[in-house]
C-alpha cells in the first residue's frame, strides 16, 4: 500500500476496473452462451432502467458534492477537502455504489450471467484494491476528522 500522503495509491482508476469486469463478463457470456438461462426482456429492461437511473442520480449528487467542496473526483489526484455532506452523509462511497448500480443495470439489460458471476470478485477488488487504500489515505491526510466521519457514516449504506 502506498504511503504517499498526496494520493491514495489505488490499484487502478475505479471506472477502468468496472469496465474491465464488464468486458470480462461479456467474454464469459460468449463462452457460456448455450447454458445461460434467458429472462423475460420486459422485467429486465425495467430493472435495468431503474438501476441506471439510480446510478446517474447518485453520481450527479456525489460529484456535485466534490465540486462544491473544490476537491477533485479522480483518485489519482490529491484530495483537498473531506466531503461529508449530501450523498456522502449517507455513505462514504456513494460513487462506488453508483458504479455498482450501473454495473448491475448493464448486466440486467444484457441478460449477462457472466457479469453477475463476476460481481463478487469485482466487489473484492474495489473493496481491497481501492476503498481500503482510499480510507488509509484519507485517515493519514485528515486524521481525527476522517476518523469521526468514519464513525458516523457507513462505508456502503
Amino acid at each position: 500500500m502506498s504511503q504517499d500522503k498526496e494520493v491514495p495509491g489505488v490499484i487502478a482508476p475505479p471506472p477502468v476496473i468496472f469496465l474491465l469486469f464488464l468486458i470480462a463478463g461479456m467474454v464469459a457470456d460468449v463462452m457460456w452462451i448455450a447454458s445461460a438461462p434467458a429472462i423475460d426482456p420486459a422485467p429486465r429492461w425495467y430493472a435495468s432502467a431503474t438501476l441506471l437511473l439510480a446510478a446517474l442520480v447518485i453520481i450527479v449528487l456525489a460529484v456535485g458534492g466534490f465540486r462544491r467542496a473544490g476537491t477533485p473526483v479522480p483518485t489519482r489526484a490529491p484530495t483537498s477537502a473531506l466531503v461529508t455532506r449530501g450523498a456522502h452523509a449517507l455513505s462514504r462511497n456513494p460513487i462506488y455504489i453508483a458504479l455498482f448500480l450501473f454495473y448491475f443495470g448493464i448486466a440486467a439489460a444484457m441478460n449477462s450471467w457472466g457479469m453477475l458471476a463476476l460481481a463478487l470478485p469485482l466487489f473484492a477488488v474495489i473493496r481491497y484494491g481501492v476503498v481500503a487504500r482510499e480510507e488509509a489515505y484519507l485517515e493519514r491526510k485528515f486524521g481525527e476528522d476522517y476518523i469521526a466521519y468514519k464513525s458516523r457514516v457507513p462505508r456502503w449504506l
